[in-house]
């Protein structure tokens, strides 16, 4: 929801004005008006009084702690389920101020292999998903040489080698119905399972890519390779466009209501 975090804002900015009118200029005017008389005090004040703290509090949790982040698609099965509520951590990459999204104070980059949210910088200027929050894992660093091709993922010239776990015939369960297999990708530092179509290689060579990532961007991918819209079709990911990174599932409701079996689970 990109109305929240702006109204969120405003809320705060305006409950707050009213709080300090009233504590640092209202309070020590001459009460001419019977609305500012005590035991008659107008009920916006009595109500920014009460909500303000609420808010302040609210904003400074979500901006520079952890922001709560549901997952709408299935981009990222099988690390992450459609359903998954997940908190992002919100330092982990240097604290930033809300809507801009501007780093104010660094602290760290991400790390090959993170699961991180981000502002998706759109294929096109006028995409209509621009701006939304995406989740993908990075894959490629500043000045790495990342390769795609017929569903072979290369790091600066090196193979990443696979294992497979097992046959999924199903697919995804979540509109991707073709036979597909489970298997683990042993990215430099940080293995992980992915989700890849039996067929991927009639697919041809969609996703292909080969590039160098510039600095101050990152290329990232889904971990359902087959069906996730990440960099392969729109290129590298600004670093200015980060929110932070996932590190928790929380709650989880699907289309099957709430299971509690994805309650606690960390983001591998």
């Amino acid at each position: 929801m990109r109305w929240f975090e702006p109204l969120l804002v405003i809320l705060t900015l305006v409950t707050g004005l009213v709080w300090a009118l009233d504590k640092w200029v209202w309070k020590r005017a001459p009460r001419e008006d019977s609305l500012l008389d005590e035991g008659h005090e107008n009920g916006l004040i009595e109500t920014a009084r009460s909500f303000f703290p609420v808010l302040a509090i609210v904003l400074v949790l979500r901006t520079f702690i952890a922001e709560p982040f549901r997952i709408p698609s299935g981009s990222m099965i099988p690390s992450l389920q459609i359903g998954d509520f997940i908190l992002v951590n919100k330092f982990a990459y240097g604290l930033r101020l809300p809507i801009s999204n501007t780093r104010i104070v660094p602290i760290g980059d991400p790390k090959r292999g993170d699961v991180v949210v981000f502002k998706y910088p759109g294929m096109t200027p006028d995409d209509p998903q621009k701006g939304e929050d995406f989740v993908k894992r990075v894959i490629g660093l500043p000045g790495d040489r990342v390769g795609y091709h017929m569903g072979q993922l290369t790091i600066n010239g090196v193979p990443v080698k696979y294992q497979t776990i097992r046959a999924v015939p199903d697919g995804d369960g979540e509109g991707m119905a073709r036979p597909s297999e489970l298997r683990t990708e042993d990215l430099p530092g940080h293995p992980h399972q992915i989700l890849v179509s039996d067929d991927s290689l009639a697919l041809g060579a969609q996703g292909d890519q080969d590039l160098v990532v510039p600095q101050g961007q990152y290329f990232v991918m889904g971990d359902n390779r087959d069906n996730s819209l990440d960099g392969r079709f729109w290129g590298t990911l600004p670093e200015a466009n980060l929110r932070g990174r996932a590190f928790a599932v929380w709650m989880h409701w699907g289309h099957d209501g709430i299971n509690l079996s994805r309650v606690g689970h960390s983001v591998p």
